[in-house]
């Protein structure tokens, strides 16, 4: 069987003739989209890439395999359209980040459902990595989440300014090493953390880790570490550092992405969130 994956990595190289323009456009990155086309070769037998020129073209036996894979992937979206426009409005499957599903988007949601009975919201939070993984694999309509430079191809962005936190009342800061919460690994904020604190030559330890947004932000509060949070997330039990001398991180941007054919109540939501999301 082939994997529609494979396929979508597939076409978008023969389409772009470049491994880092269609990295781009599937939201992969470029050693992933070679393993994948490795593995589809490796499954038919046969090269499918002439990758000796400048520009990667497609073998004979490429083209011939383009063609199908075209359709279907056309085949696969009109599937997918056709359920979402069923009688009852169908389901719409939503990711979000964790820190972003609190109190500010559950009224949206709830305002969302309430108008339209007939759609079957399903909404999922977690890791923003994690989340872009499952919408590149099929498994959402609709996905806000947290990147590092522009949005690419997403329908909206917005700057999502970071700062570094400390307890209002029980300071971390100044011990040494650095105690730090954190959110698991592979975490955004996590990554960005640690890599900027080692450039400056800084001894850290992580202190505690949760992927509870309410968790991270109560254990910065109690004194077991600094962190790096969104400044929308402080209260007035935390401390932002700005003049610590601890590294500036910069370039967080919000993006939301919606697949084609999402039908009128998807598009009414992603209205919903881009109001949110801007104001």
């Amino acid at each position: 069987m082939l994997d529609p994956l494979l396929l979508r990595s597939f076409v978008a190289v023969a389409d772009c003739g470049n491994f880092t323009r269609a990295a781009e456009r599937v939201h992969l990155t470029q050693s992933t989209v070679s393993q994948q086309l490795r593995r589809l070769e490796e499954a038919l037998g046969c090269r499918l890439l002439d990758r000796s020129q400048r520009q990667v073209v497609a073998t004979p036996e490429g083209e011939q395999l383009l063609g199908y894979a075209r359709r279907i992937l056309a085949l696969q979206e009109e599937a997918a359209e056709m359920l979402r426009h069923q009688p009852g409005g169908g389901v719409l499957r939503l990711g979000v980040p964790e820190d972003f599903a609190a109190e500010r988007l559950m009224p949206v949601l709830a305002e969302f459902s309430a108008a339209r009975p007939g759609v079957r919201l399903e909404v999922t939070s977690g890791l923003s990595p994690e989340l872009l993984r499952l919408y590149q694999g099929g498994e959402f309509d609709l996905l806000l989440v947290k990147r590092m430079g522009d949005g690419g191809d997403s329908l909206a962005s917005w700057p999502e300014p970071l700062g570094w936190v400390d307890s209002a009342s029980h300071p971390a800061y100044g011990r040494d090493p650095l105690p730090l919460v954190v959110f698991p690994a592979g975490g955004l904020y996590r990554n960005e953390m640690l890599h900027s604190l080692d450039v400056q030559g800084r001894r850290w330890r992580i202190a505690y880790s949760s992927a509870s947004l309410a968790s991270v932000r109560a254990a910065v509060a109690a004194g077991l570490g600094v962190s790096l949070l969104p400044l929308r997330v402080l209260g007035p039990e935390h401390r932002l550092l700005e003049t610590e001398g601890l590294p500036e991180i910069q370039g967080l941007r919000l993006a939301l992405y919606g697949r084609k054919g999402l039908g009128r109540a998807g598009a009414e939501l992603v209205e919903r969130l881009k109001a949110l999301c801007g104001g």
